[in-house]
């Protein structure tokens, strides 16, 4: 997805300075404000795809600024961006009228993807969904939350995003080396038990006291989510 404009209202300057060149390296329109109020005045015009907020801001916090936004029916998507990733804080976030949560700190590869997506529903466009369910098992992209059978299920960020891949990919083998490559970011093999552990935990979480597992290891060839009842 090629130019979407994007407003960043982050009060550190560094922080957003590397953001706007990141994203304008990537082929979108970036501007930057750097406190609530300007971010604010900014955001009504309603000519951004997306809008990037800090939680925590100078003259106007974050969640204020949303909140105004929205009493005002302006909908552009919002992505939060805070060091506070507690699961009451992102639920505070996506009440105020948030969209996608991501705490600090993070990989800008992340950002994109979410502001992408972000993007993608706003114009009603194909893509990626941002929701994958196998069996009762549901994870939301957007909310970052993961429940099965209708039970919430607290994931730490790794154990995520190997789901989400593991659940895009439901029904398929996915090897270790795609993992790596697309879950920790390696392209060479760092001779260790990292994935085995990940995904073990991540089977404690979603598979125990089920009858029916849906995290399967395929002997010499990787791993498979799938619905056990088919």
């Amino acid at each position: 997805m090629n130019d979407m404009r994007i407003l960043i209202i982050e009060d550190d300057r560094e922080a957003a300075a590397y953001l706007v060149k990141a994203f304008r390296e990537s082929g979108h329109l970036c501007d930057h404000a750097a406190d609530g109020l300007d971010g604010y005045a900014r955001a009504q015009d309603g000519n951004y795809d997306v809008l990037i907020v800090d939680r925590m801001l100078p003259k106007m916090d974050g969640l204020s600024l949303i909140g105004g936004l929205r009493e005002q029916k302006i909908e552009t998507p919002v992505l939060i961006l805070s060091a506070l990733g507690q699961v009451d804080d992102r639920v505070k976030g996506l009440r105020a009228g948030g969209d996608d949560y991501l705490a600090k700190p993070y990989a800008f590869s992340e950002l994109l993807a979410r502001v992408e997506v972000l993007a993608r529903r706003r114009g009603g466009a194909g893509g990626e969904p941002t929701a994958y369910r196998v069996a009762d098992l549901e994870l939301d992209r957007l909310s970052h939350t993961l429940s099965r059978g209708g039970k919430d299920i607290p994931l730490q960020p790794r154990e995520f995003r190997l789901l989400e891949y593991l659940m895009k990919h439901a029904g398929r083998v996915v090897t270790r080396t795609m993992l790596l490559e697309n879950v920790w970011d390696y392209h060479f093999d760092p001779q260790t038990n990292v994935i085995d552990v990940h995904v073990s935990r991540l089977r404690g979480k979603i598979d125990k006291g089920s009858a029916a597992p849906l995290l399967h290891t395929i002997r010499g060839a990787g791993y498979m989510i799938r619905d056990s009842a088919r």
